[in-house]
């Protein structure tokens, strides 16, 4: 068994072709297919079953693949420390992030660490809350940037910026002229809101709650932009930060298609903050980047 043939057993078991994973490994596919029956030999038990012209994982397979996932995730990040520690200069970072922030302080931040340190490459993933801290816990990536603190003893978090939030409403709503309102006054409104499990969507509850309702869910999303354009339709209003187009004072453009109205009755905000393992090390490049994130004066979003 060798790290080559685990790697083609992985890329096999998520859907790539004995065909194609051989050519990633550069041998024929005859004997890709022996090194993979060799290596259902050295485990003892049958890893695949042909479904038609695909190969599919037999229960086996599956408790198998995350043992191989765990053994070449740490092979690769132990070749990656020692490449760090060679020349420092240079590594992987490998962040992940909001769907929301990746418009305006990820390529801010990435943007003002890349200046100092050129020859550092970035892998850059997007998920919700939930997917974030997972990203943590199953070593996929180094550091997080997310909207709270995931709350768990294996995650160290820090507030970067407290990002503030509007009440948006459609350019011909009944209070589309007015700079403030109460959010109690859109009580019985409908909402277009995201998906559970996303940490605006536990935001926007929490705000409804402290304004005396719960928010009537018309619509929900996976992304800020489909919020927006469902407002910008007129179908509903939505508690989001300010679009890339705002001013900086969102409230005094008139010419855009959602008004941003600010809140007097709750305070409307939320925390964006970076988190990392609290168990393992991380290597230089990330280390360096945690520290340019935190020294790095970002009191809001550009709107």
């Amino acid at each position: 068994m060798d790290l080559q043939v685990l790697r083609s057993f992985r890329a096999v078991a998520e859907g790539v072709t004995v065909t194609e994973a051989a050519a990633e490994a550069h041998i024929t596919q005859p004997a890709l297919s022996r090194s993979l029956r060799r290596l259902e030999n050295e485990v003892g038990a049958e890893l695949f079953q042909r479904v038609g012209r695909v190969l599919r994982l037999t229960p086996a397979g599956r408790v198998f693949k995350e043992h191989v996932d765990t053994v070449l995730d740490a092979y690769d990040r132990g070749r990656r420390a020692v490449a760090e520690v060679v020349d420092p200069d240079t590594g992987v970072v490998s962040l992940a992030f909001l769907h929301t922030l990746g418009t305006w302080l990820v390529p801010r931040l990435v943007t003002g660490f890349r200046q100092r340190f050129p020859a550092v490459r970035f892998e850059l993933h997007q998920a919700d809350e939930n997917g974030l801290a997972q990203h943590l816990l199953d070593a996929t990536a180094d550091l997080v940037i997310t909207g709270k603190d995931p709350g768990l003893p294996l995650i160290t978090w820090r507030r970067l910026l407290v990002e503030p939030l509007w009440l948006a409403v459609p350019a011909r709503h009944r209070l589309a002229q007015r700079r403030r309102v109460r959010l109690a006054e859109v009580a019985a409104e409908q909402f277009v809101v995201l998906k559970p499990g996303y940490g605006l969507r536990s935001v926007t509850e929490t705000l409804c709650r402290q304004a005396g309702f719960s928010p009537l869910v018309a619509f929900e999303g996976e992304e800020v932009e489909t919020l927006r354009g469902l407002v910008a339709a007129g179908l509903g209003v939505s508690l989001i930060p300010a679009s890339p187009d705002a001013t900086a004072a969102p409230d005094t453009n008139p010419d855009l298609p959602v008004r941003y109205l600010s809140l007097t009755d709750v305070r409307a905000t939320r925390d964006i903050g970076i988190a990392w393992p609290s168990s393992r090390p991380l290597p230089p490049a990330p280390h360096r980047f945690l520290t340019h994130a935190l020294d790095t004066p970002t009191t809001t979003s550009p709107q």
